[in-house]
């Protein structure tokens, strides 16, 4: 039997990737060109949408009620 990771460990994952996709976006919008856009929408996207499913997974996954 596997012990379950500890609640707030899941949401310290989760809002680092938040802050990694979030800082990646802003980083991409002060340039003009092609590639931006690309690693906008591609690397941007998939650290924010992994942050918030991260973030819902840990509400639904058993072992984070405290004792």
């Amino acid at each position: 039997m596997t012990t379950p990771v500890p609640f707030g460990s899941r949401l310290r994952l989760a809002g680092i990737s938040l802050m990694i996709g979030l800082l990646i976006e802003a980083a991409c919008l002060l340039s003009a060109r092609p590639i931006a856009f690309v690693l906008f929408v591609a690397i941007g996207g998939i650290f924010v949408f992994a942050g918030v499913a991260i973030f819902l997974f840990s509400l639904v996954a058993p072992g984070h009620v405290t004792d």
